[in-house]
């Protein structure tokens, strides 16, 4: 192994025995991305190996070299004895011979000393997913732990820095004679790791034009980034490191996307890697002109705003399925005979209804579902108790009590349908889900699977759709809840929640009481008065989002208006039927009772 540079005295030649890295702090890329490229240290490294798959050996020589700010650090190079034979191809193309490598040291007595010299650098390597995988698989297999540097690629660098009419490709040699290094390529380690390390400063130098200061932006610059991220990264740039809400805007000032992190400027600052690689996305920043951050207490209150954005603005590059309007309600209608309707918004008189639901074709689902349990007639005339009506086809076939035809008495369609929905909806739906369970087992019975599958789709709606309700209904009954949940660094997140609806939030400092800064939430809290249904006041999801932060075991409830409670006999307690409704055949079924 050579003598290091002077300018390296921990690094001088000396003899390690360390047998593992167990004992040492774990490196995990602690090179700050902001920092800039004239203060980053990196350590520039070559492998020379016998060749094949990276398997935990086969290195024959390390070389690498120490810069920060052009100045070089310290030298490592050592011959590697791989304990194979060298194929004669690669004594030809390194000049590396079998008698030079028997009285190199074996890997494993390496690799401490080069994972000293790695520690707390940005490694980097011509071609580096090769040299990488190299020394992680050593590491792997003589028990060291890989530090996880930050790498940066060269031959990736050079890809989006340098045209074809500048290198006809991006090859170490060619490289080397464009930038006219002092070292040139030999296919031995050290000259090689030198002539990397001139390449490197020659790709740097054109990196000021790209606007690529620290290394973070030169790591992702190397990477597969399209024309339009490097263009608009300037977008990410002042953005607050904080929880809140994020949002695209168009030039003429248009929302075009929403989203939500607790980390403001990291989140905006990853749309511009190489990592974000969906369509619309592109199509989005393609048209984005600038990023509106709005700060928030906490995550809780930044997923609230979030929906709120979304739900006000329709931003087009939002997915369809978050816009909280776009919900449908069951319910029965009014007049004689009343039957189930799928309606957009419920109406102050409305007293027996299910929802919401995300779209039609479910609550249609679960109408069948009350449909295949309950005499609810299906036709839509208006009935009359005076006159009579033809009778449809399911009249016929004894499907429909027939209240057309008057077979049935307003009170016993009342006792058969109406009360049994309303009982299944707002407290117990034991009824429904008897009656379902008994067609599941009949057609089980008689080997029509596909039939029963269809019943247990249907039991399915209508079980999620009522324990949903009636969980949004138990937090929608409190007039004001105010919570507390510990916050990452010290201090209490809190919360202020009416009739379920967030209405105030934030943060009480470390070492603090929290009530004084929830009385001075509450002084400047939204006021949020009773309304009709499950959500009056609120999309569903901000309910749900508002329930899944309380019901974390950490969350504490500091003050409650009211009990908060759910019906003794209600939706909730088939919450098991319903996981194996949602994932099991309709056979498997047939024999399950709550």
């Amino acid at each position: 192994m050579s003598d290091r540079t002077a300018s390296v005295p921990a690094m001088a030649a000396q003899e390690y025995v360390q047998e593992s890295l167990a004992g040492l702090d774990p490196v995990t890329g602690g090179v700050d991305p902001a920092l800039p490229l004239y203060a980053t240290t990196f350590v520039v490294v070559d492998l020379e190996t016998t060749g094949g798959a990276p398997d935990g050996g086969g290195i024959t020589e390390i070389g690498a070299v120490k810069v920060r700010g052009g100045e070089q650090l310290g030298v490592l190079a050592t011959l590697v004895n791989p304990g194979v034979p060298i194929p004669p191809f690669i004594t030809v193309l390194t000049g590396i011979t079998q008698a030079m490598l028997v009285p190199a040291p074996p890997i494993e007595q390496v690799l401490p000393s080069f994972l000293e010299f790695v520690a707390d650098a940005v490694l980097v390597a011509h071609n580096a997913p090769y040299d990488v995988g190299f020394l992680k698989a050593a590491c792997a297999r003589h028990g060291y732990r890989w530090p996880n540097p930050r790498v940066l690629d060269t031959a990736a660098l050079a890809r989006r820095v340098l045209t074809r009419d500048e290198v006809p490709n991006r090859k170490l040699g060619t490289l080397a004679a464009y930038f006219r290094t002092a070292t040139r390529p030999t296919h031995r380690a050290l000259d090689d790791a030198k002539a990397t390390v001139d390449v490197l400063h020659g790709l740097i130098a054109r990196l000021g034009g790209h606007r690529v200061d620290t290394i973070g932006d030169a790591i992702e610059f190397a990477r597969a980034v399209t024309p339009t991220q490097r263009r608009k990264r300037h977008l990410a740039e002042g953005l607050p490191k904080v929880p809140g809400v994020y949002i695209f805007r168009a030039a003429d000032d248009r929302p075009l996307y929403v989203g939500t992190s607790v980390d403001i400027a990291t989140r905006v600052r990853s749309y511009f890697t190489a990592a974000e690689k969906r369509a619309r996305i592109s199509e989005m920043l393609a048209a984005a002109e600038r990023v509106e951050a709005v700060e928030c207490a906490h995550s809780l209150e930044a997923e609230v705003r979030e929906l709120r954005l979304i739900g006000a603005h329709a931003p087009p590059y939002n997915r369809r399925s978050k816009f909280p309007e776009r919900v449908v309600w069951l319910k029965l209608t009014d007049g004689p005979f009343p039957r189930l309707s799928v309606v957009r918004n419920l109406a102050p008189g409305d007293d027996a209804y299910l929802g919401p639901f995300a779209s039609r074709r479910v609550a249609e689902l679960a109408a069948a579902g009350f449909h295949d349990a309950l005499a609810l007639r299906q036709c839509t005339h208006r009935l009359s108790l005076r006159t009579t009506t033809p009778a449809c086809a399911l009249a016929e076939l004894g499907r429909c009590p027939a209240p057309c035809q008057h077979r049935i008495t307003p009170e016993d369609y009342d006792a058969r349908a109406v009360t049994p929905f309303r009982t299944a909806t707002a407290s117990d739906p034991q009824v429904v889900v008897d009656a379902l369970l008994a067609r599941i087992e009949t057609l089980s019975g008689g080997q029509r699977f596909e039939e029963a599958a269809v019943v247990r789709s249907r039991l399915a709606a209508v079980l999620r759709a009522a324990v949903r309700m009636q969980r949004l209904a138990a937090l929608s009954g409190i007039a004001e809840l105010a919570a507390a949940r510990p916050a990452a660094r010290g201090g209490w997140e809190l919360a202020l929640v009416r009739h379920g609806r967030l209405a105030g939030a934030g943060v009480s400092p470390p070492g603090v009481h929290p009530r004084p800064t929830i009385a001075a939430i509450r002084a400047t809290a939204e006021t949020v008065l009773p309304g009709h249904g499950p959500v009056p006041n609120a999309s569903a999801e901000e309910s749900e989002r508002i329930l899944s932060w309380l019901e974390r075991p950490e969350t504490r409830l500091v003050e409650i208006s009211s009990g908060w409670a759910s019906p003794v006999a209600g939706a909730g307690r088939f919450r098991d039927l319903l996981s194996k409704a949602e994932g099991a055949a309709g056979h498997q079924l047939s024999t399950e009772r709550s």
